[in-house]
């Protein structure tokens, strides 16, 4: 392979690392992209694409091609463990936004990421099989060791200008410059899978029942008409917090009997959680994990982005966000400064502070913090009028806290600067 010197080297093919290649090559700056897996494939559950995740995504000249390949969340709804209605409140577009918030299967979100950087950059900007295994750096250049992954054998070095770790929550390169750093695991498991199912409510609706502390479940649509017939296909996440300490494999398949007897009695005139659950068509299990902040991300030449930078709990939809206004934020830094080093100082006084903001507001006051309030409140009963114990303003005034700390209040979405 010819010598890259003069490039950005992007580790980690994901969606930040991929958004982070379109914006480079918007700007004129040369990148490419180096991936562990040998063959990228259309793999995962679901992802929500808040208004703020869209405005990115949007500027880079994909909104035409995500619209059709996602389904537009209408409202988004809260549900105590017993099936009532806590709270509800239109989104996207049908909250007053400019753009829309689509939930999606995130193998399409990834492949339409790839696609279009194959076809801006070239394929051969795109590197796959190549799995980084160290760093070095000196005062004109980062050389970067990889192994392939199908094999294990070691490849020749790679030198580049600039090396952005987008590599996850098991960021290689951030582990040069952390070693010994540990995940933060509190207790709580997540199972999630994907069922085939007729709509649910407005066959637009994002929906959030119980709570961390009893169960939970998450479940919104990503693909309209599956099987020809009117269903879709239905993503869903449990959330389960326990005392003990053992910690879910995210490299296992999920257990229906680990977790299915916390929502046998989930059955409601509106929906059959229990059933929902069964019928799945996969599940996977996860641990519900982050990292604490750090406020350095940057070492001379080499930065951090996406999970790799600020990984954080999978609610509220917000890692993909944060991640892009990563990408779009680093992208114009490396365009406005000669200075690389400059450059990536920029970014991090830019965005550290804020993503570290929503890691920690995603451990104590995420959006479904409505749900634990009212639990809370109703001593986990079924109540007979919700305002007795809290009003819908008290609630909606927690929702728009946290769309300000995420950075998707309408004002913020109007400002194409974003945080």
């Amino acid at each position: 392979m010819a010598d890259a010197a003069g490039e950005v080297a992007i580790i980690g093919g994901g969606i930040v690392g991929l958004a982070l290649a379109l914006n480079l090559h918007r700007r004129g700056l040369g990148c490419r992209v180096y991936e562990a897996v040998p063959q990228v494939k259309e793999l995962g559950v679901g992802i929500t694409l808040l208004p703020h995740a869209m405005r990115e995504l949007a500027a880079l000249g994909l909104q035409e091609r995500l619209e059709p390949r996602g389904i537009e969340n209408r409202e988004s709804c809260f549900f105590n463990r017993f099936g009532q209605l806590i709270f509800k409140e239109p989104r996207g577009r049908f909250a007053g936004y400019p753009l829309p918030e689509l939930g999606m299967h995130r193998g399409r979100l990834h492949r339409v990421l790839y696609d279009a950087v194959r076809e801006r950059l070239g394929a051969a900007r795109i590197v796959t099989d190549h799995r980084c295994v160290g760093l070095e750096q000196d005062a004109d250049c980062v050389t970067l060791h990889f192994q392939q992954t199908s094999t294990g054998t070691g490849l020749p070095p790679v030198h580049a200008a600039i090396a952005i770790g987008c590599d996850g929550v098991n960021s290689a390169v951030r582990a040069q410059f952390y070693p010994g750093e540990q995940l933060v695991f509190t207790g709580i498991n997540t199972w999630r899978g994907v069922t085939r199912h007729n709509p649910i409510l407005t066959g637009r609706s994002y929906l959030r029942v119980g709570s961390i502390r009893t169960g939970k479940i998450v479940i919104y649509p990503i693909i309209d008409d599956i099987d020809g017939s009117g269903q879709q296909l239905i993503n869903w996440t449990t959330e389960i917090e326990t005392a003990a300490a053992e910690q879910n494999d995210w490299n296992k398949p999920g257990r229906l009997d680990d977790f299915i007897h916390i929502y046998e009695s989930w059955r409601f005139d509106w929906l059959d959680v229990a059933e929902l659950i069964r019928t799945a068509d996969v599940i996977f299990e996860y641990p519900m994990v982050d990292k604490d902040p750090i406020a350095r991300w940057s070492f001379d030449r080499v930065s951090l982005a996406g999970d790799a930078a600020h990984p954080m709990y999978p609610r509220g939809s917000n890692g993909s966000a944060q991640g892009l206004i990563d990408a779009r934020v680093l992208a114009d830094a490396l365009a406005a400064h000669d200075d690389p080093q400059a450059a990536l100082r920029a970014y991090e006084a830019r965005r550290a502070e804020p993503a570290a903001e929503v890691v920690l507001t995603n451990r104590t006051q995420p959006p479904d913090f409505i749900n634990i309030r009212v639990e809370e409140l109703t001593g986990d009963k079924p109540f007979a009028n919700l305002d007795d114990f809290i009003t819908q303003d008290e609630l909606r005034a927690l929702s728009d806290r946290y769309k300000r700390i995420a950075g998707y209040a309408i004002a913020d979405i109007a400002s194409p600067a974003g945080r």
